[in-house]
């Protein structure tokens, strides 16, 4: 075999892509027997596609491995240089391939959540009619980028980053094959180097490749020409082990939802692991703050109205401080919040009342309840029967203050802990004396109200 100038070649994560299916990694929930993407390859079934799933889990190269395996067309689109223009061009290469071939088309478009609305509205008729099928690939949820008339004539694939075992045969593969690989280096690496790589990949084979070249070919050969690749090698070529998080994507709103999750299940340590994960990816802490406020007054609420207080001076805080002080008052509050007792019972009877809101919009406000500014008004009887709680005793009197058909109706309802547990008997008191008085009230005043 002819010696290869390794180092004059294609990157290496290029050059050991999988030329068929037999050697792609990964993705058996897919590709494995009877499972969705073997019956379609199988059968050659053709049907607009979508991949999504986290960069290197191998979304382009089994795209291209479909349209090798059903004997196809390929189109080849870029969503980031990809125009109209293009997208009608594409079907008219399409149009003709199939006159003159009998082949279908495949029209491949990388990182498809980058095409604006016009853009997939062009697209559309092309899918819709069957001119050509569309193989999509993102790593961003479909369901927020793409639009849904082309969303619901695509099957939606999801792909999985790469387990330690698939990243562990990728390496070898690589270490091991001397036409595309690095197998002429004759390189080794030591069990600590190999921990090291395949925890800072991700779960993405590209980062892990691009890593492994990088290690191999700054180690030099030793007397006996094998380059061992100590943990340290390793290190050396990472400035920053890649936090695998999108601000704007799908794994954002993972990890906000698991903080929240952790605040409202009353556990501060997996709160502050979730918070220290957005932080160290670079997350605006200020965002952070504002989940902060969010879950102290949808989750906690009245059973402990301090927490509102802490997540609020947590988020003035940190405009004052910045980081990293600030930060610790966004841990405090984290903390404060996980810790305190949970109540969703305001969130609950915002949403009961504005649904009531929404379905009896038209009734009139009682007459009592209604201001009375002038002697016309006051003689329509805008006011009468008011009363005014400041005029007894406890500041408090029974009195109804909904239309007549929603006396009665109940949208809070306390919880039993923290402070809304002191409040639920003081509460149901008062319910019942309203629901006494209103029994008891003349017909006449009823009327007017």
């Amino acid at each position: 075999m002819k010696r290869q100038d390794i180092t004059g070649t294609a990157p290496l994560a290029d050059r050991m892509r999988p030329k068929t299916l037999e050697e792609f990694v990964g993705q058996e929930h897919l590709l494995g027997e009877g499972r969705i993407l073997h019956r379609l390859l199988e059968k050659k079934h053709f049907q607009s596609l979508i991949l999504w799933g986290p960069p290197g889990c191998g979304k382009t190269t089994l795209a291209h491995l479909m349209v090798q395996h059903t004997d196809a067309h390929l189109i080849f689109l870029s969503a980031v240089m990809a125009g109209t223009k293009d997208i009608r061009e594409a079907a008219e290469e399409a149009r003709r391939v199939w006159i003159r071939t009998q082949k279908k088309t495949w029209v491949f478009l990388d990182e498809i959540h980058r095409l604006n609305k016009s853009q997939q509205d062009a697209l559309l008729p092309h899918v819709e009619k069957g001119i050509f099928y569309l193989l999509g690939a993102t790593t961003e949820n479909p369901s927020f980028e793409v639009i849904r008339p082309l969303l619901s004539r695509c099957r939606v694939l999801t792909l999985k980053a790469l387990e330690a075992g698939h990243l562990k045969t990728i390496l070898q593969r690589a270490l091991s094959d001397g036409e595309r690989g690095l197998g002429l280096l004759r390189a080794e690496l030591s069990q600590d180097a190999e921990g090291i790589l395949l925890e800072a990949s991700g779960g993405d084979a590209r980062v892990l490749l691009n890593l492994l070249e990088m290690a191999v070919l700054t180690t030099p050969p030793d007397p006996d020409g094998k380059r061992r690749i100590a943990a340290q090698s390793v290190v050396d070529v990472l400035e920053r082990r890649p936090a695998h998080y999108d601000k704007s994507g799908e794994e954002h709103y993972n990890l906000i939802s698991a903080f929240h999750k952790s605040l409202r299940g009353s556990d501060p340590d997996a709160a502050l692991y979730w918070m220290a994960r957005m932080l160290e990816a670079g997350e605006d802490p200020l965002y952070v703050a504002r989940r902060l406020i969010v879950a102290a007054s949808e989750d906690v609420g009245l059973a402990d109205p301090f927490a509102l207080v802490q997540a609020v001076n947590a988020f003035q805080a940190y405009q004052m401080l910045g980081s990293p002080e600030g930060e610790l008052m966004l841990a405090q509050a984290a903390v404060y919040v996980a810790l305190a007792p949970k109540s969703n019972s305001v969130y609950t009877a915002l949403k009961k009342a504005r649904g009531s809101a929404g379905a009896t919009g038209t009734e009139p406000v009682p007459m009592h309840l209604r201001n009375a500014p002038t002697q016309l008004l006051k003689e329509l009887g805008y006011g009468r029967y008011y009363k005014y709680p400041h005029d007894y005793p406890e500041g408090w009197v029974p009195e109804t203050y909904f239309p007549s058909s929603l006396a009665g109706t109940v949208f809070y309802e306390p919880r039993p802990r923290g402070w809304e547990g002191k409040w639920r008997e003081y509460l149901d008191r008062r319910r019942q004396a309203v629901q006494k008085e209103r029994a008891s009230r003349p017909k006449k005043e009823e009327e007017s109200v």
